[in-house]
């Protein structure tokens, strides 16, 4: 039986505009956290969502479902789509997984 205590990790990558594979986490996420510090985007994927969504909150405020070019989970990390406000070429991401 397992301890009940769940793990996280975090890192942060740099966007390069297209499809980028994270996997660097070791385990499969049931939730993701996303900050892109240059455009200071926001966004959650959760394992009750489908592969390539997010919920993803903008600057002006403004919260959208994203059902393309998301968080798709790994068996080791997580792969973010070439969302133009979260995966911006050269722009900072930090991440936070959820086992």
């Amino acid at each position: 039986m397992g301890s009940g205590v769940g793990r996280q990790r975090t890192g942060a990558v740099s966007g390069t505009g297209s499809v980028l594979d994270v996997r660097t986490v070791t385990f499969r996420p049931t939730k993701v956290e996303l900050l892109n510090e240059g455009g200071l985007a926001t966004a959650v994927w959760s394992e009750t969502m489908a592969d390539a969504e997010m919920l993803k909150r903008v600057t002006s405020g403004a919260l959208t479902k994203v059902t393309a070019n998301g968080v798709t989970p790994l068996s080791d990390g997580f792969r973010l789509g070439a969302d133009a406000d979260m995966n911006v070429d050269g722009e900072l991401v930090h991440w936070v997984a959820y086992e």
